[in-house]
């Protein structure tokens, strides 16, 4: 599972530097690779998981669903992540973990994590950090739903997908891949879907993106960033990763 652990390194790396010791020591982890459809949901609220998801390919939504029937999504994460690392400490699921179309994940046992921090202390500082970066990330999420006008909110959005894609290499030029559908995006931003599609033809309008067979292209990220009011620093990502 190369390319999983590949995946986990270069994102580990783009917030702190490793070691060729501690990247091999990653790469030693057992995967448990599984290949996930659209809308699966990988890891479900209540679940008292015994090992960790790594996202290897695709899309992964955080999500809570309302008795109603009413979906908040919580974070959106790419190759990478661990999408439910605090399963380790917290023993019930509280939310779920769903495929945004097809992908492949791989699974951890968490004895195997706490055995790789033990031995080494360092990671266990990296993913750490990561657990904490994602604290930020909903911060800068709760944010952006209460206190940004939706055109702002939207570009802003769009500017973190595609700073993460890009620090972990899947980003072609000013292109990469996005699964994510105006419902999906309604639901990370509190909108309505009719006010998502209004708002992405504005921001085409404006030159700043061009949304075409799940290809997110940004001709000029600078410009969608003033849009979104965008500043990366709560990615706290290291200098040069991008």
């Amino acid at each position: 599972m190369a390319l999983g652990h590949d995946r986990l390194i270069r994102k580990l790396e783009s917030a702190t530097g490793l070691t060729v010791e501690e990247a091999a020591a990653v790469r030693n982890l057992p995967l448990k690779p599984r290949r996930v459809e659209a809308e699966a949901e990988v890891v479900r609220e209540g679940d008292r998981p015994t090992e960790s998801c790594l996202l290897v390919e695709g899309c992964l939504v955080r999500q809570k669903v309302t008795p109603e029937g009413r979906r908040q999504i919580l974070s959106i994460h790419t190759p990478g992540d661990f999408a439910d690392l605090q399963s380790i400490h917290l023993p019930v699921m509280d939310h779920s973990i769903v495929a945004v179309g097809s992908g492949t994940v791989a699974f951890v046992p968490h004895a195997e994590i706490e055995a790789l921090w033990r031995r080494h202390p360092s990671l266990a500082q990296a993913f750490w950090r990561e657990a904490l970066t994602d604290a930020a990330i909903h911060r800068e999420w709760i944010c952006n739903v209460g206190a940004r006008p939706a055109y702002q909110r939207t570009a802003h959005l769009l500017c973190e997908f595609f700073l993460k894609m890009q620090v972990i290499g899947l980003t072609t030029g000013r292109r990469c891949p996005f699964p994510l559908s105006q419902r999906d995006l309604a639901d990370c931003m509190g909108l309505s879907p009719v006010h998502v599609n209004r708002t992405l033809q504005q921001l085409r309008a404006a030159d700043l993106i061009l949304l075409s067979g799940k290809v997110l292209t940004v001709p000029d990220f600078a410009a969608l960033q003033a849009a979104g009011q965008f500043d990366p620093t709560y990615l706290h990502l290291r200098r040069g990763a991008a």
